[in-house]
């Protein structure tokens, strides 16, 4: 594995970690085709939890079989695989050594009743990723949620033991519940804070979804309009999610949300790169199409944020 001068300037904003987990963070930026360049794209499938089988897999159902989405992975160059205990526990034999996994340490499902509520359930442990030679653990917050607070806590628990073992932390820091409307749970103003949460817990890759210009806080509306923080296009929000995480000095990877067409995906894409993001966790829209497909909008992803080419020949190309 080798390390540029690029990642050597993120892995120094995280002086306080061990050298197991500094290595564990070097190794997803370090693999791939984005290797050295401090950008990731990750392959995330924990839906099967989330939304059931058939909502998952049905669009293509060569992803019921776990290996089908490590190897996607592998094949397309992406920095890390990230799933859930029983699809990692397939897959680590044969996968772990061929690229970094993240085990998601707790999730929810489409059975449960909690609108003002909302949690999920912790499913696998930091001796779990450990066992399975997983780089990273992976767990999901919902800020606004009346629960949110027993999450955290939970949180910070895992995340000390993930860091006494060298392992890193992801954290998908997703608002929703209590009083946060609809369109509030995307809100700049709101997602912002998510990421800010989730870095003051100790997270060292930071997982949100791309924002909206809404603002959903009164008090905060008025500082955002008497401030002129801007927030009028989507790569300005994401520069604006960035100054949330530290300044910049904590990786954040910008979630690719339900299937949609192309042309947004490489939009999203380019405008994470212009807003100065690091990256794109991309699953539904990737492993939901056949495998040529996604082979291919993962090769175009990461050409955007290789600088090979920008969004508008891509959105020509894909005409």
């Amino acid at each position: 594995m080798r390390v540029s001068q690029r990642v050597k300037k993120i892995l120094d904003n995280y002086d306080s970690d061990s050298p197991g987990t500094k290595a564990n963070i070097a190794r997803m930026l370090a693999t791939g085709r984005l290797a050295g360049t401090g950008k990731m794209v990750i392959l995330p499938v924990d839906q099967g939890f989330e939304h059931g089988p058939a909502r998952s897999f049905a669009p293509n159902p060569a992803g019921y079989d776990p290996a089908y989405h490590a190897q996607l992975a592998v094949d397309a160059g992406l920095n890390a695989y990230a799933s859930v205990l029983g699809m990692i526990e397939a897959v680590a034999d044969e996968y772990a050594a061929q690229i970094p996994l993240i085990l998601k340490m707790n999730s929810s499902n489409s059975l449960s009743r909690a609108k003002e509520a909302p949690s999920q359930a912790i499913t696998a442990s930091v001796d779990d990723a450990v066992r399975l030679g997983c780089a990273a653990i992976g767990y999901t917050i919902y800020p606004g949620s009346d629960l949110a607070f027993d999450m955290i806590e939970d949180l910070r628990d895992l995340i000390a033991e993930a860091k006494a073992k060298g392992l890193a932390a992801v954290v998908w820091s997703y608002p929703r519940g209590g009083s946060l409307s609809k369109e509030g749970e995307l809100a700049i103003d709101i997602g912002a804070y998510a990421a800010h949460i989730a870095a003051l817990v100790g997270a060292h890759v930071i997982k949100v979804k791309l924002p909206s210009d809404f603002l959903e806080q009164p008090e905060a509306k008025k500082v955002y309009e008497k401030q002129g923080i801007d927030i009028s296009t989507q790569a300005a929000r994401v520069r604006h999610v960035m100054q949330a995480a530290f300044n910049g000095k904590r990786i954040v990877v910008f979630s690719g949300g339900a299937m949609k067409g192309a042309d947004a995906v490489y939009q999203d894409a380019q405008d994470i790169l212009d807003g100065g993001g690091n990256g794109q966790i991309i699953g539904r829209n990737t492993f939901q199409r056949p495998r040529e497909q996604a082979l291919e909008m993962l090769d175009k992803i990461i050409g955007i944020f290789l600088g090979k080419v920008r969004h508008g020949e891509v959105a020509k190309a894909a005409e």
